[in-house]
């Protein structure tokens, strides 16, 4: 039985997947640009020309920045037979969202989706271990 727990944030993913008391972990880092659009500037000129932000530009790039990593993620849990998914901010609720509209078959195999805090890598270990060991199924 093949379990796989991912702790997720927006600049990378730890997946830890327990098998016959073995386990693994890797991690995937995601390539979503931190962005800090600078504002507008004005013209020496009086009355001249503004420079727009172009805060469209940027949101859109985000979100097919976050649609491959999630596709990454997916690919990487594809053979899993049951998932739990943590992290801190709402990346984990998202990626639950993501599988439930585009990957079906691995939205049923999450059996639970929660808020944790930044870990280390051992930290990470030991929550997925717990969550599979103890039987929370």
């Amino acid at each position: 039985m093949k379990n796989i727990g991912i702790w997720m944030d927006r600049r990378k993913a730890h997946l830890v997947t327990v098998e016959k008391g073995d386990e693994k972990m890797e991690t995937v880092i995601s390539k979503i640009e931190a962005y800090r659009p600078v504002g507008g500037s004005r013209s020496k000129t009086r009355w001249g020309p503004q420079d727009v932000v172009q805060d469209s530009k940027y949101t859109e790039r985000r979100k097919h920045q976050m649609k491959r990593y999630f596709e990454a993620l997916a690919a990487k849990i594809n053979d899993a037979e049951a998932i739990a998914i943590y992290g801190p901010g709402a990346m984990g609720l998202k990626f639950a969202e993501y599988l439930e509209k585009d990957h079906k078959p691995l939205r049923e195999k999450v059996k639970c989706v929660e808020k944790a805090d930044s870990m280390t890598a051992n930290q990470v270990k030991a929550l997925v271990r717990d969550f599979f060991v103890s039987g929370s199924l």
